[in-house]
């Protein structure tokens, strides 16, 4: 009996008597903390979570996807509670749209472009050739007194709208200036109340006239020889020529009435003198020239109308 308690004894005392790893072992000997990685079933390494030094970028690890042929990979946008579809399925709101440039209506506007053409026909091989050698002949102060001239004849047509647009200060202005301007400015063709005076001239119609008391101007003419008008500045043109004292002269004499015709084409054939190429630029620049002679017109007897 003591035998076996000897012998399981020395069986106990056996390992513990063993020589245990020295220190310099213990340091580089691998410790659970820095096992190797371990290869995954793909053969790629996967880095366990207590490796030692930093991680190779190339070796992160993919979101694992689906093997299923039916299942759609989850995205971000689902991951938030919405989707792409739901969000390019909502209706967008019509931008609101810019107003549109106040403009003059022109329901007859392939009779309108017609007579714009003639118009233009009529300027370029009739008028401007002759305006052209009236200007080299007649120095630009002559052409300048005959504008004066006619510009004081139609003194009367100017201080009567002035009355009928309650503008008196105006109508004083316009009586002095056709005293001063037929006395001491040689029947007109000097402006000596504007010169001398400063008496500014006081552009007044009766289109205008109709204008400041509320009248819209209806639609857009463009009519042969007259060119543009408004069917209120048409009316217009027709009362002015009532109240012009020409009209009246060269109904009770022919030869009145020859004079008027006379000066009428010589007034217009001065003013377009005194204004080439103002028409030519205004048309090269256009990309449509009639648009742009009518909202030019427009805007031009509006300006007149708010003054």
């Amino acid at each position: 009996m003591k035998f076996l308690w000897w012998i399981c004894f020395l069986l106990v005392l056996y390992p513990i008597s063993l020589p245990g790893p020295s220190r310099a072992e213990d340091l580089t000997s691998p410790s659970l903390s820095e096992a190797s990685p371990a290869p995954s079933l793909s053969g790629e390494t996967i880095p366990t979570p207590g490796a030692t030094g930093p991680l190779d970028p190339s070796a992160a690890v993919e979101p694992s996807t689906s093997s299923h042929p039916t299942e759609a990979p989850i995205s971000s946008e689902q991951d938030d509670g919405t989707s792409q579809d739901s969000v390019e399925s909502e209706p967008l709101e019509p931008a609101p749209s810019e107003p549109s440039a106040e403009t003059i209506p022109d329901p007859i506007e392939p009779v309108n472009r017609a007579f714009f053409n003639f118009n233009d026909k009529l300027y370029f091989w009739v008028l401007k050739p002759v305006a052209t050698g009236y200007k080299a002949v007649i120095p630009e102060d002559g052409r300048l007194g005959v504008r004066n001239f006619f510009s004081n004849l139609t003194t009367p047509v100017r201080l009567i709208n002035c009355l009928f647009q309650a503008n008196f200060k105006s109508a004083g202005n316009e009586t002095l200036r056709f005293v001063i301007n037929t006395t001491y400015g040689l029947g007109g063709f000097l402006d000596t109340a504007k010169k001398e005076f400063k008496i500014e001239k006081r552009e007044a119609d009766f289109g205008q006239t109709l204008g400041i008391w509320g009248m819209a101007p209806v639609f857009y003419l463009d009519l042969p020889i007259l060119g543009p008008l408004s069917l209120r500045d048409g009316l217009g043109f027709a009362v002015d020529a009532a109240l012009n004292p020409q009209t009246y002269l060269a109904i009770v004499s022919v030869g009145a009435g020859y004079a008027n015709t006379g000066g009428w084409i010589l007034d217009k054939i001065n003013e377009a003198s005194l204004t080439l190429g103002e028409y030519e630029s205004l048309k090269k620049a256009a990309l449509d020239p009639y648009i742009a002679v009518r909202e030019a017109y427009y805007q031009y007897r509006q300006n007149k109308i708010k003054k």
